[in-house]
């Protein structure tokens, strides 16, 4: 901190607190103090103090216990282990306790409140409870100081799992020989973690104390060895970090009196006081040397033996260094006494400064817990007033509803950073895995990016299409189409490869694309499931809607836990219809009475490539502008894709194309069908029973009804060279056979029907089975199961087990900060008008 040559006019001024001074100087020192106890003008200065002084501790212990930031003036202890912190502490206190044997500050801060109390001839110590404004009983073995000092920070940190802990404990001192100071003692900064604690302890200790020391209202008391030379300094520049100019820093060279022996001339000693070259012009260090004896001795020994050391030193500055020392400068610096009466004048012109700014602070705070304590006393009685709590449990509910619709319609708050999933977390956090059947690992645009609500629902959709376009017509074997096409070629008609193959086609939608549709519905009631938190969140953080005021429910556990389950209860049971829905068009378009599959059937066969790379094509039309990383790939295939005659890009296989590419491999295979040498490709002989497969076409008994329905066989045999026959066996068989075209077909069906089911049919469901009646119907759903029931019924959820306890706890602790600020008020007030 800046200081100047009047620094000993100001301390003396401001001494109030009697202590033991060296024998040399005792005369002069009683003159002192009888002229000051004399003076009515300092004994009024030193009780103004007094009382703001005290004013103050109660409003520090107030604001520790409730977790107040309030700028109370503060001396901050900082320094490096054993740099003399603990003993600098202990002479102040005027006693010792230990505290070193504890390492006290090198593990918890703590604020240590200083009372000069003249009646107290022994110290009287007593802990503040851990949160809470009250203090224990006072104690007054200094061994059993230390030793609550040790359970309190062993017990934190245990509870906490770490090696130090930014929270304080507070003791409070009230003895004759001590001054009225508040320091709170930093842990002391340390290069290397003890045996067994964490690597990082140093750096923790290092950001804890930046932060206890950086509200600009605290004063940083620096600590370094006389020992340490400036310019070698390793925690000058971190205090330099928090106080740049060192405008509100005290720094003390501790352990002086190891450096006296260095200095012979007085150049030497001014130089070396000045410090000038390292600490600038208008900063001015202490010098301190305390006894190092750390044996047991009473209380009134210690404090004598504080004297004789500061009296030692000014002796041999004075008497054994040629020329002496420039003490019209530096002798107000040298010395523990100088520097607790300066700390004391210092503390008390920051106590007169602040008053005005604590005042108004005061006021305002005691206002906003006052106000707040109204709304908890509003809420209790409302507990007994079911139309009261019926009116602000509709508001409260309406206002999610209205943020559910907020999100679901394109809100990007609160942050979609912090709120939103990925596909791979929505997957995980769901317990839904792949997409049953689909061996391809379906990535949809936008996997990687973090999203919720309409865009998070429009994703999985997209993800359910890419899904669905991934899955081929699998493949049959030769005994099913065998039963197939006989069976349809017997019942008449021209139709029976184009019924077996549909009916092959309906078996296989039914079969593959029934659990993807059910893995739909789940997938998107997860992320319906999802937006009630956010919802809430928006809630907390919104203004009301329409400037109508949300209900204040805070508080009521049970309102909150029936809200929540009665949502959860909604989006299952839109879950529910939604499958049943989706599997009745699935049945539909599967039907043997539908014609969903004879659809411009001849056309589209004619031209099976062109119209299956075309719907195959336009099914990730919905979703497919790729906004993550590496996105500008997926949007030049887009916009090429909208070209024609450009050749895809090497390896480029579109959705639909594997179904093409399918097709086009099982019409180059070789199905044995050859028919036996000996006898004629035609309808009247029966197939040689070589591997115990034949189908008896000529029988005598069926001839007349093969030949009622020859049109039908003249036109197989039209298309197939005669007859409907195809083996199993492994010889060579032309690759236009009936086998490979009725498999063909059928994977021209089973697109067809894919098709029409996911571009005509699911993806609206989808939207109109979740996303409307979100929007419309979810208050009423909502109004109906928590308020359209009984008041008794409807009172349970706010007489649940914790809700009217959490209440009344509330405010028991709002009324005991109320009281607190209350009287810390009006003696600030009493202070002010005193002023």
């Amino acid at each position: 901190m800046a200081t100047t040559g009047t620094t000993t006019t100001t301390a003396n001024a401001y001494l109030t607190t009697p202590t033991k001074t060296p024998s040399g100087e005792k005369s002069t020192s009683r003159k002192r103090h009888h002229h000051q106890s004399m003076d009515p003008s300092s004994a009024r200065s030193a009780s103004e103090f007094k009382t703001r002084f005290e004013a103050y501790n109660r409003l520090q212990a107030a604001a520790v216990a409730f977790g107040e930031k309030l700028p109370i003036p503060e001396i901050v202890a900082i320094g490096g282990q054993s740099d003399g912190k603990s003993s600098l502490l202990e002479a102040l206190l005027g006693f010792r306790f230990n505290v070193r044997e504890v390492e006290m500050g090198t593990r918890r801060p703590l604020i240590l409140q200083m009372v000069h109390d003249p009646t107290a001839t022994e110290p009287r110590c007593r802990f503040q409870e851990e949160d809470s404004e009250e203090y224990g009983s006072p104690i007054v073995s200094s061994s059993a100081i230390a030793d609550t000092i040790k359970s309190r920070t062993e017990s934190l940190l245990r509870k906490t799992r770490t090696a130090v802990s930014s929270k304080p404990i507070v003791m409070r001192a009230e003895y004759a020989h001590c001054p009225n100071l508040t320091i709170v003692d930093t842990p002391g900064f340390i290069l290397k973690s003890k045996k067994g604690e964490p690597d990082n302890t140093p750096d923790e200790i290092l950001s804890m104390v930046k932060s206890l020391a950086s509200p600009p209202h605290r004063i940083l008391l620096f600590l370094q060895q006389s020992s340490v030379e400036w310019c070698s300094s390793l925690w000058l520049d971190s205090i330099r970090e928090i106080d740049p100019a060192l405008k509100r820093t005290i720094i003390v060279v501790s352990k002086f009196d190891n450096r006296l022996k260095e200095f012979n001339d007085r150049w030497e000693v001014d130089r070396y006081f000045g410090a000038s070259g390292y600490l600038g012009e208008n900063t001015q260090p202490f010098f301190v040397a305390l006894p190092k004896d750390r044996s047991t001795v009473p209380n009134e020994e210690f404090r004598r033996q504080i004297s004789q050391v500061d009296a030692e030193v000014l002796h041999y500055l004075r008497d054994s260094v040629k020329g002496g020392f420039d003490e019209e400068k530096y002798k107000s610096y040298i010395g523990f006494g100088c520097l607790r009466d300066y700390l004391e004048s210092e503390l008390q012109k920051k106590y007169k400064e602040a008053t005005p700014a604590t005042l108004a602070l005061l006021e305002q705070r005691y206002c906003e817990v006052t106000a707040e304590l109204d709304r908890m006393e509003t809420k209790i009685q409302a507990t007994s007033n079911v139309a009261h709590l019926r009116r602000s449990g509709m508001l409260h509910a309406a206002s999610i509803c209205n943020h559910l619709g907020a999100v679901l319609d394109g809100a990007a708050d609160p942050a979609p950073e912090q709120w939103g999933k990925t596909t791979d977390e929505e997957k995980s956090e769901s317990g839904i895995g792949a997409w049953p059947g689909v061996t391809a690992d379906v990535k949809p645009p936008n996997a990687t990016l973090r999203l919720y609500g309409g865009a998070a629902f429009e994703r999985v959709v997209h993800e359910f299409r890419c899904a669905t376009y991934s899955v081929e017509c699998p493949a049959v074997s030769r005994e099913k189409v065998a039963n197939i096409l006989l069976a349809h070629a017997g019942r008449g008609g021209n139709r029976g490869v184009t019924e077996a193959a549909a009916e092959i086609a309906r078996a296989s939608a039914r079969s593959w694309l029934a659990p993807l549709l059910d893995t739909a519905c789940d997938r998107l009631a997860c992320v319906l499931g999802n937006l009630f938190d956010i919802a809430v969140e928006r809630n907390r953080h919104h203004p009301p809607v329409c400037g109508k005021k949300s209900g204040d429910m805070d508080g009521y556990v049970g309102y909150h836990a029936a809200l929540r389950h009665s949502y959860n209860c909604f989006i299952k049971d839109l879950t529910e219809q939604c499958k049943q829905v989706v599997r009745y068009h699935l049945d539909s378009v599967t039907s043997p009475y539908s014609q969903v599959c004879y659809e411009d059937f001849l056309g589209s066969f004619n031209s099976g490539v062109n119209s299956l790379h075309r719907f195959n094509q336009a099914s990730a039309g919905s979703f497919c502008l790729e906004l993550s990383d590496g996105g500008r790939p997926a949007l030049r295939k887009e916009i090429m894709t909208d070209q024609e005659n450009i050749p895809p890009e090497k390896d480029e296989i579109t959705p639909g194309k594997l179904a093409e590419a399918r097709e086009a491999r099982e019409c180059q295979m070789t199905v044995p069908e050859t028919p036996s040498p000996e006898q004629p490709c035609d309808g009247n002989y029966p197939v040689k029973k070589e591997l115990g497969h034949f189908i008896e076409v000529g029988a005598r008994k069926r001839h007349s009804r093969m030949t009622g329905n020859n049109k039908n066989l003249d036109h197989l045999k039209g298309q197939h060279g005669g007859g409907l026959l195809f083996g199993t066996g492994d010889a060579g068989s032309r690759s236009g056979s009936t086998y490979s075209e009725i498999c063909s077909s059928a994977a021209h069906h089973f697109a067809r029907i894919r098709e029409i089911l996911v571009e005509r049919s699911v993806t609206s469901t989808l939207n109109s089975g979740f996303l409307t009646p979100c929007r419309e119907r979810l208050m009423v759903a909502l109004g109906l199961d928590l308020f359209a029931v009984s008041d008794e019924k409807f009172m349970d959820m706010f007489v649940a087990p914790g809700a009217i306890d959490a209440l009344e706890n509330e405010r028991l602790s709002l009324q005991k900060r109320q009281k607190i600020l209350h009287s810390c008020l009006n003696e600030f007030k009493n202070i002010a008008r005193s002023l």
